[in-house]
């Protein structure tokens, strides 16, 4: 029996800040099979795919193809016949100069099924970022978007300079950095005065955002003393104007920054977002099963035996729980039994389960653990269950054993490194678009370096390394590189405070560093 045909959703990916992909845009990307993507959109959008999606480069740089038009519409033909859902992914909105609609007219001729979500566009995203409303009742009430690659002296040009030199509304260049003495020209000799304020908007919504603003008139010189390159966006009108009273998105305090997460996810760190930085998720460690539940079963079996449970991170608190309930067992069974978490989180992942935590330690480190129960004499006769990661210090435990207490530490999860050639970050680190890398573990750091080979640490040579904690910090400066930020609490939340306190500091350096990118 034949399979049955796939849909494709063309969805736009907005112009770069990975918040403005829309909510309908993420759940069509996470349902793909396939995903045909460009290249002008944040490569960590496709962090959200399924793991066992086919992801197909279609983009275009600097004028170089990596599949012609005609062969990214077979291939969307071709994988919806195989009975797979494809997510074209585009660069701002698949109807806005992207070819979106010459792509459903090849699924309408072949009978596939496709549905368009629409992206927010740079036409508009870029200038909003930059300070420029594109329509103000003092100063315009519409505006036209151009394709700027249409601006030579072709006689089958589409574009009515006469009629949009003349007009009284913003005009909106996409793809014109490449022709743009040619759209200054066209404007003037068309009647466009050339002292009409100019915006040319590079990368606009993206970490390295960079604008300059001229006249129609010296623009081309102001574009090549700047060394503006694509991708950018020009808005001509008087609109432009406005941007020294409305500019928001570049004077926010962490502007400028791309900030290097490290662990499976980044949540914690989005108040360094709320200040301008761009957050990069790179996960070096991954949370699997222990290779075997025998011993954490053992504990569980006799979990009415012990004193305390001690949990050193929310991974060991969801662990132990999940195995708890698929043994059928009942959280009625540690009824009595004292709780410790180390950390707020770890805290606060016991009480989803209903569950009264009795001590969190001030410090996290095993010896701040030790004084939190009173110290070495305290251990005497108790009784302490410590589901534990694979790797882990023996600090704790020895104290325990070696004051006279018992304590089982099976192991509840395994941090083990991914599966990632770490290729797309390599080419971050060399070109510069990292500023702050941060690791929340010595395993966090190790198994980075392994992934970046033998050249991590000339990688992060230039980048301002933070390290969660004394023990993360030492085992990085081991390795020959300089840690700036450790936190005096070894949490997240201190993390970010202490990245931000410092970034504030050298505000003026990373600013200048940025605009060399």
């Amino acid at each position: 029996m034949k399979e049955a045909k796939g849909t494709v959703y063309l969805v736009g990916a907005g112009p770069g800040d990975i918040g403005l992909l829309t909510i309908k845009g993420l759940r069509c990307l996470q349902k793909a099979d396939v995903v045909v993507y460009d290249f002008h959109l944040n490569v960590h959008i496709l962090d959200y795919i399924k793991r066992d999606a086919e992801l197909i480069y279609a983009g275009k740089r600097g004028g170089r193809h990596d599949m012609t038009q005609e062969e990214i519409n077979a291939v969307l033909v071709k994988k919806a016949l195989e009975g797979k859902d494809v997510c074209r992914l585009k660069g701002g909105d698949p109807f806005v100069f992207g070819r979106g609609g010459e792509e459903a007219e090849v699924l309408t001729e072949a009978g596939i099924r496709f549905e368009v979500v629409p992206g927010i566009s740079s036409a508009i995203a870029a200038p909003a970022y930059a300070g420029i409303p594109l329509t103000h009742r003092d100063y315009a009430s519409s505006f036209v978007v151009v394709p700027g690659n249409e601006a030579s002296t072709k006689k089958e040009s589409s574009i009515d300079w006469p009629a949009l030199a003349k007009g009284s509304g913003t005009i909106v260049f996409l793809m014109a950095i490449k022709n743009i003495e040619e759209v200054s020209q066209r404007l003037i000799d068309n009647g466009k005065a050339p002292d009409t304020p100019v915006a040319v908007i590079r990368w606009g919504t993206r970490a390295e955002q960079r604008t300059i603003v001229s006249t129609v008139g010296e623009i081309p010189a102001a574009v090549r003393n700047s060394e503006i390159r694509p991708p950018a966006v020009v808005v001509v009108g008087d609109v432009v104007r406005l941007r020294d009273k409305l500019d928001w998105f570049e004077k926010k305090p962490l502007f400028g920054h791309r900030v290097l997460v490290t662990r499976e996810h980044a949540g914690g760190f989005e108040p360094l977002e709320e200040l301008g930085a761009e957050v990069t998720v790179f996960p070096t460690i991954k949370v699997v099963p222990p290779e075997s539940w025998q011993a954490l079963d053992t504990a569980i079996g006799r979990v009415g035996d012990y004193d305390w449970i001690v949990f050193t991170s929310a991974a060991g608190v969801r662990s132990f729980f999940g195995r708890l309930l698929d043994l059928d067992r009942d959280v009625r069974e540690l009824y009595g039994i004292k709780i410790c978490a180390i950390g707020a989180k770890t805290a606060a992942e016991v009480r989803r389960f209903g569950l009264k935590v009795d001590l969190v330690p001030e410090s996290f480190r095993a010896e701040g653990l030790i004084r939190a129960f009173g110290g070495p004499g305290a251990f005497r006769g108790m009784k302490i269950l410590l589901p534990r990661a694979e790797t882990a210090r023996e600090v704790f435990p020895e104290a325990v054993r070696g004051a006279g207490g018992e304590i089982d530490t099976p192991v509840a999860y395994r941090a083990v490194k991914p599966e990632s050639h770490g290729k797309r970050m390599k080419r971050f680190l060399r070109e510069g678009r990292i500023t702050i890398a941060t690791f929340t573990s010595e395993a966090t750091f190790t198994n980075f370096c392994e992934m970046m080979g033998d050249e991590a640490g000339d990688l992060l040579a230039g980048v301002t390394i933070a390290a969660i904690g004394p023990v993360t910090a030492a085992a990085i400066e081991r390795a020959g590189l300089k840690v700036e930020i450790v936190p005096e609490t070894a949490t997240v939340e201190a993390l970010v405070e202490a990245i931000t306190a410092y970034s504030l500091g050298l505000r003026g350096q990373t600013r200048r560093h940025t605009s060399r990118q």
